[in-house]
């Protein structure tokens, strides 16, 4: 009977994006519980194979391996302590910033510390083993397979940035002897740009940029952002605490959030990501996304991540914006959409909502603004707001219990400025 890879989502996910990133050397040794990843690497045929039966030797194995080639090297063990003796290598690889993958095969997390034998815990490894270590549960649905691919991409990248390093992805098996799948399904591969990056290209003919909440975004940064939609046919999909107040603003919550029509507007061949956490629950559903900030970390909030620039927003826009101004259609189709939603609201009742809408065009010039979780800042996402007012929610812990404290505090620093807030009876009364 001939085998091919394994039916185990974890090892389909681990060597497809091995192969991505076109590593192909391995070490393995022997064993049980890696047999799935160990048989269908042999399948495979892509991957250089080396046997060592002892894992301490094979860890030092890789470190020489891996500076004589340049290249990174996967190590692959069974259970029990077979693993605790990548440590020495593993160390030595760290302090010299060698690339090296200990892939470990774990059985479920229930079994730990309840005598079952060969299940020992990896959950934690010393500081000074690998730069980035995952755990990777079973994979049962969807949203299993997408956190673990995102953890292989993250940790893949990891062990290439800001110097580089071993990693350790800790994989749950329930060993399967199934090896009846012939192909690799495709598998998601995150790319890392940072500024002395060749770039990719923008092939769709329109682009949306997603701000979540966001300091205030100044004149120069505002520039770019426009000059950027112009070149590319961009929209940028803001709520009130996003604070670009640019030409291709558009308050997107009007249109998403409508139970009875699914806009096609929604569907963003692509979407730039930047800021942090919104309020908004947008229903954008891009086909990838790009996401922008100079901490250089994924923020998957979409799930369709492809790429992560580690550099100033400033520097991304303003590398995208070679070339002569083009078509706006692609924002002049989201705001013909608000108005015609905005034209048709019908007259509210007395209500967040109604005081939303009333509202909003009393706010003076120059003045900040603080909304409440949650319920404030949804009504008040749906109106635009005068264009010199800033807003902000305390969106980054969704928590009810400190907006006036923060409009307070914020109020403390500067005389000049006018500071007004908007806030539920439960939010008010709360703190």
């Amino acid at each position: 009977m001939e085998l091919y890879y394994s039916e185990e989502i974890n090892v389909q996910i681990i060597i497809t994006l091995l192969k991505a990133n076109k590593i192909k050397k391995v070490i393995a040794s022997p064993g049980t519980t890696n047999v799935c990843l160990v048989e269908s690497m042999r399948y495979d045929g892509d991957f250089e194979m080396y046997s060592s039966v002892d894992e301490r030797s094979a860890a030092y194995m890789a470190c020489g391996m891996a500076a004589e080639s340049g290249e990174p090297v996967v190590l692959t063990c069974t259970g029990a302590t077979a693993s605790r003796n990548y440590m020495p290598g593993l160390t030595e690889a760290y302090y010299r910033k060698l690339p090296i993958i200990a892939i470990t095969a774990t059985l479920h997390e229930g079994r730990l510390n309840q005598n079952y034998p060969q299940a020992i815990d990896r959950r934690i490894v010393p500081n000074d083993v690998s730069v980035m270590s995952v755990q990777l549960p079973f994979v049962k649905d969807e949203d299993d397979a997408w956190a673990n691919n995102l953890k292989v991409n993250c940790a893949f990248m990891a062990m290439r940035e800001h110097g580089g390093g071993p990693i350790h992805l800790n994989w749950e098996t329930k060993c399967s002897t199934i090896f009846n799948v012939r192909e690799l399904p495709q598998q998601r591969f995150i790319q890392k740009y940072s500024s002395g990056s060749e770039l990719p290209i923008i092939h769709t003919d329109k682009v949306g940029i997603f701000i979540g909440s966001h300091q205030p975004i100044g004149e120069k940064l505002t520039k770019l952002i426009d000059r950027f939609c112009e070149i590319h046919n961009g929209a940028v999909f803001c709520d009130q605490t996003s604070n670009y107040r640019g030409k291709y603003r558009v308050l997107g919550n009007l249109i998403t959030y409508q139970e009875a029509r699914e806009s096609p507007l929604a569907s963003v061949p692509l979407l730039i990501y930047i800021g942090n956490v919104s309020g908004a629950y947008m229903q954008l559903f891009p086909g990838e996304v790009w996401r922008v900030g100079d901490d250089g970390e994924s923020k998957d909030l979409f799930k369709k991540q492809t790429a992560i620039f580690e550099m100033k927003e400033a520097q991304f826009f303003d590398a995208y914006s070679k070339g002569e101004p083009g078509r706006t259609s692609f924002y002049e189709e989201w705001k013909i959409a608000y108005d015609n939603i905005l034209n048709k609201i019908p007259e509210l009742p007395f209500s967040n909502i109604w005081i939303a809408k009333t509202a909003k065009s009393a706010l003076p010039p120059n003045c900040v603004f603080h909304l409440g979780i949650l319920n404030s800042l949804r009504s008040w996402n749906f109106f635009e707001t005068p264009k010199s007012v800033m807003c902000y929610s305390n969106t980054g812990g969704f928590g009810i219990d400190g907006g006036i404290s923060s409009l307070i505090g914020a109020s403390l620093v500067n005389k000049e400025k006018v500071y007004f807030g908007c806030f539920g009876d439960l939010a008010f009364f709360y703190d």
